[in-house]
């Protein structure tokens, strides 16, 4: 299962505090089409039917059935820059 890091955790928790919007938002990881090589991440309201709920530390991350395939042994990581931009990158979880 995808797991979170603690900065990755706590950069969803300070996106989703930026605005007004329904308890059960977080970011969603979806694939483009049926192709398991190309993810997208955004800002979702809630999960789809069909996605899988990851939650930690009260970050909440929805994963579409192919990224959960794709993303299952991996852990999901975030970096800010000096001008507080974000960037989130997938790594090999650490056993």
């Amino acid at each position: 299962m995808l797991t979170l890091t603690d900065t990755a955790a706590k950069v969803i928790r300070d996106l989703n505090g930026q605005a007004e919007g329904p308890a059960e938002r977080g970011i969603r990881i979806s694939s483009q089409g049926e192709d398991a090589g190309s993810l997208m991440l955004s800002v979702a309201e809630g999960p789809e039917n069909t996605d899988k709920v990851i939650e930690s530390a009260g970050a909440r991350v929805y994963l579409d059935p192919v990224a959960a395939t794709v993303l299952d042994d991996k852990a999901l990581d975030a970096d800010i820059d000096d001008q507080g931009g974000v960037s989130f990158h997938v790594e090999n979880q650490i056993v």
